[in-house]
């Protein structure tokens, strides 16, 4: 490749990245914001961390899997508990990925 063609293809990367962090910030600073757009602003990153989550959870070769043999549902559920009664994320990225490598190293839910 080309690497003025590198470079371009990374600054634009870079510019898509930046903007849409910028903006707000430009256009809502030293501004305060009615309650209620707050409140709804709140529920944007676990929305969106759900709707990343819970397809890779729940579909397997395009069915559903709701079956015992779902390692990372039970990963997730687990991990998810240990999120809550914890509020470590340590904790529950290490639950999580180390279900997933025991679950796999004992063959199940293959």
């Amino acid at each position: 490749m080309d690497q003025t063609l590198i470079f371009w293809t990374i600054a634009g990367m870079a510019v898509v990245t930046y903007l849409p962090r910028l903006l707000p910030t430009l256009f809502l600073s030293g501004r305060t914001l009615r309650p209620v757009i707050a409140a709804w602003l709140r529920l944007v990153p676990p929305a969106v961390l759900a709707a990343m989550l819970v397809p890779s959870l729940l579909v397997r070769e395009e069915q559903l899997n709701l079956g015992s043999d779902n390692l990372f549902l039970w990963a997730a559920l687990i991990a998810f508990g240990v999120a809550w009664k914890w509020q470590s994320l340590f904790a529950t990225v290490l639950v999580g990925m180390g279900l997933v490598a025991l679950g796999r190293y004992l063959g199940w839910g293959m």
